[in-house]
């Protein structure tokens, strides 16, 4: 067997490098000449051989870690496939984007943040029909996994759709502090008076202890917006002050930067392959993409979206300096 024309890092750099298109034939258009450059095939074959592994991932990003420090962020997003009627792992789900149920493929992610930096350390695609996992066992099962490889955060935070008891219970057992959202109804009980939803007890924005059905005492916090919006923030640790909430709950919107990052500059939406296995390979090349964008901008300053509009510039530089379409 003849050794293959491309490899992960080849795939990597092509995602980085495109500015649109996304196809295995761009990706061989694109590419360095040579007397035998890889085909479209080549990297059609490679999304196919790769085995889709978080690990990979997490040996990348490793470095970039200080375990004992900084928050773990979990949340999910929807990789819009509007279009996609016979590709694999795409079903119906809720977009923030979109405020409304689309179809897509669901990306679970834990990300590790310390405030300067924003790290993917792991990930599962959502895919229930197939292997029978809901999102709150992925969750689990990626908060086990950090905790196997040493992470100590100051907390773990989550929005109202990952507060499930389960989930609460599984990070107290792992001995991390918690801090999620919780909706407007679930029931909680202050002094005894019997369980009321959170909305109708009496929450200071200095937090108010309260025992939460099925789990024990938490601290809630009451948060207005100036608008007049309501949250109510919740924590397992109920010495927690609104000043420690609010650095960690600033730190949560690492992971929607992330996203949106990982979308507009990694391309992880464009892969137009069917197999689910291809998807796979191409969503985990596309989050190790944004590690190298990510690591760059924590050495030079350069955002990611400024790295990616360089490399356009020089080509477009390269062409008005002998351009090649002209009446002469």
């Amino acid at each position: 067997m003849s050794d293959p024309k491309c490899r992960d890092t080849d795939y990597i750099d092509f995602l980085i490098a495109s500015p649109r298109s996304f196809t295995c034939t761009e990706a061989a258009s694109v590419q360095p000449e040579s007397n035998d450059p890889p085909a479209h095939d080549a990297f059609t074959r490679l999304l196919h051989r790769l085995e889709p592994d978080p690990e990979t991932l997490w040996r990348e990003a490793e470095p970039s870690v200080t375990k004992t420090r900084g928050v773990l962020v979990i949340d999910d997003s929807t990789l819009d496939k509007p279009y996609a009627r016979k590709m694999e792992l795409v079903s119906r789900h809720w977009s923030g984007k979109h405020k409304r149920v689309v179809m897509g493929i669901n990306l679970i992610t834990l990300l590790w943040t310390d405030g300067d930096r924003n790290i993917p350390c792991d990930y599962r695609l959502y895919d229930k029909g197939n292997d029978g996992l809901t999102k709150n066992d992925h969750m689990q099962t990626m908060l086990a996994t950090a905790h196997t490889r040493g992470f100590e955060p100051a907390c773990v935070i989550f929005d109202s759709w990952y507060s499930g008891l389960e989930n609460l219970k599984t990070i107290r057992g792992l001995g991390w502090r918690w801090l999620t959202q919780l909706k407007v109804n679930r029931k909680v009980n202050l002094n005894r008076q019997g369980l009321r939803a959170v909305s109708e007890t009496a929450i200071s924005a200095e937090g108010t202890v309260v025992w939460l059905e099925g789990y024990g005492p938490v601290r809630v916090f009451k948060v207005v917006s100036q608008h007049g919006d309501i949250e109510y923030w919740a924590t397992g640790d109920v010495a927690m002050t609104e000043l420690e909430r609010l650095v960690h709950a600033e730190k949560c919107w690492a992971i929607e930067e992330y996203h949106r990052t990982l979308k507009q500059c990694c391309g992880v939406e464009r892969a137009q392959v069917r197999a689910g296995r291809a998807q796979r390979n191409h969503v985990g090349l596309a989050i190790r993409a944004f590690l190298r964008l990510s690591h760059h901008f924590f050495t030079t300053g350069v955002s990611c979206y400024e790295a990616k509009a360089g490399i356009v510039r020089s080509a477009v530089r390269a062409y008005i300096a002998d351009p090649l379409y002209n009446f002469s």
